[in-house]
């Protein structure tokens, strides 16, 4: 055996061993790592080169204009709502195959601009450069043609038009400042969760349950199975309408978790806010008892959005704000971000709103097409009604009328109203209408179990759902938001299917 003194000499050489070789090579911080390729467009402008920098940029042409002397060629590259300008001396330095939409590759110097833009790219064939440096690889050469018939030109396309060429329309400034405002939103919704120790989940879009009741399901099959009497599931199996279900699996486990995937809706609406696939933002928490705590935390969440967008103002925002409207747009945009962050929402239940509607009725019969009827769900014209032109603002509808709303949800104790009522809210917007819907979820095995008999649906195709309830159940609740209604809302976007990038709707799905 070792001796007291060798052992502690071994282990102190090891511990300086150790400590020597981290300090040798320290990890580089994440920051300082170097890209493998040159620096896109957004990179260009939020770390200028110095001046006259030899630089390499590719992108697409969005504009030229030729003249005798002098060309310019605008490049776009979809990272960012800027472009950058070249200026090429002489103009028969442009391949004769340069049109707008081609893509290309460019070598020259990064120089302060003479115009409204504040840098531009010089290409030149002239080797001597002003400052005295060298270089004589400045090139435009193009890396795509496109064909004489190519759609987008430089001129107004309308929304119809474009959506009719999916494959180039997000070539469009606009649209791209769209996509980008998308991938902004959703950033900041994954910092909101993360604040609040949420956990991502990823459950499954193929379900063999129908979580909401109402039928509208896409039916799966392996298309090699279609006609027979096998399955390929070995039972019937539907694209999800929503996740919740699996959702209050995970919530079983983890508290606090949150998704964002798609959902599928077999409802033949043709209208601007809907869509057969959209994005659905869906969370569920354990251990609260109310649904006010659920009206209260998705105010919240929107909020938090919203005062980043409002934050960011002078720089992501004026991607969304400058690049793709006009300036009454621009004031629409802003005032709505404003009101959404002005007060705390408004929240009413669902039969104050019926005597609210039903009272604007009678003053007049021609405000609704449909009257308010009690029991009945809250039609979109009632929706929007109640939040644009009564609250002037978001509102919660809470406690609808039991039949209304899906078997999962938390009756409520009062007896108060003609009918029984369930925990359960609506978040309603101006223009868009309903944007949330969520509640607190049963979480009594034998009310579950009851609710699931009394409305006449399979109980076992249930045990796995019930079983929740069976072994350390909680009260919890959770919600529901449509991604593509959010967007739609804060980028004042007329209609949904121009801020989801391959919009599908009742006939129509182009490729």
């Amino acid at each position: 055996m070792l001796s007291r003194s060798l052992r502690r000499s071994l282990i102190r050489q090891v511990r300086f061993q150790s400590t020597s070789s981290t300090a040798k090579s320290p990890l580089p911080p994440l920051s300082s790592t170097k890209l493998p390729f040159p620096k896109c467009i957004n990179e260009l402008y939020q770390n200028p080169p110095a001046p006259n920098t030899p630089i390499q940029l590719q992108g697409w042409v969005s504009a030229t204009r030729i003249s005798k002397n002098v060309a310019f060629v605008d490049i776009v590259d979809g990272t960012s709502h800027h472009d950058v300008k070249c200026v090429v001396r002489p103009p028969s330095l442009i391949p004769a195959n340069l049109n707008t939409g081609s893509s290309v590759q460019l070598n020259g110097l990064w120089v302060e601009g003479k115009g409204k833009q504040k840098y531009e790219v010089k290409i030149s064939n002239t080797a001597e450069e002003s400052d005295g440096k060298k270089d004589s690889n400045n090139s435009l050469v193009v890396l795509g043609e496109v064909e004489e018939l190519y759609p987008l030109q430089k001129k107004v396309h309308t929304a119809q038009f474009l959506r009719t060429i999916p494959q180039y329309r997000w070539r469009m400034q606009h649209l791209a400042a769209l996509l980008r405002f998308r991938s902004y939103v959703e950033a900041s919704l994954v910092e909101f969760y993360n604040l609040h120790s949420f956990t991502k989940t990823h459950p499954p879009l193929v379900t063999s349950s129908d979580c909401e009741g109402a039928g509208e399901l896409f039916k799966i099959e392996s298309n090699s199975l279609v006609g027979t009497k096998e399955k390929f599931f070995g039972k019937d199996a539907f694209l999800t309408v929503s996740t919740q279900l699996h959702l209050e699996v995970m919530c079983a486990a983890l508290s606090r978790v949150w998704t964002l995937t798609p959902c599928f809706r077999a409802e033949e609406s043709d209208t601007n806010r809907h869509l057969s696939e959209f994005w659905m933002l869906e969370a569920e928490i354990a251990f609260i008892d109310h649904v006010d705590q659920l009206t209260k935390f998705s105010e919240m969440m929107i909020k938090h959005v919203v005062r980043k967008l409002v934050k960011d103002a002078d720089n992501f925002g004026t991607d969304l704000l400058e690049s793709m409207l006009s300036k009454e747009q621009v004031q629409q945009i802003r005032q709505r971000w404003n009101m959404l962050l002005a007060k705390e929402w408004d929240s009413i239940t669902y039969t104050k709103a019926i005597e609210i509607l039903k009272d604007a009725h009678a003053k007049d019969n021609t405000i609704f097409k449909y009257e308010p009827v009690w029991g009945e769900g809250l039609r979109s014209e009632h929706e929007k009604w109640l939040a644009g032109s009564y609250f002037k603002n978001p509102v919660f509808v809470t406690d609808y009328p039991i039949e209304e709303k899906a078997f999962y949800m938390s009756i409520n104790a009062d007896e108060s109203t003609p009918t029984k009522t369930v925990a359960c809210f609506d978040l309603l917007v101006p223009d868009i209408g309903e944007l949330i819907g969520g509640s607190m979820r049963e979480h009594d095995l034998k009310k579950l179990e009851a609710e699931i008999q009394r409305r006449g649906m399979n109980l076992e195709s249930f045990d796995w759902y019930l079983a929740l309830r069976e072994n350390g159940s909680v009260p919890h609740g959770g919600f529901g938001m449509g991604f593509e209604r959010l967007l739609q809302y804060l980028s004042c976007t007329d209609n949904i299917r121009d801020v989801i990038p391959f919009p599908r709707s009742v006939n129509n799905c182009p490729c």
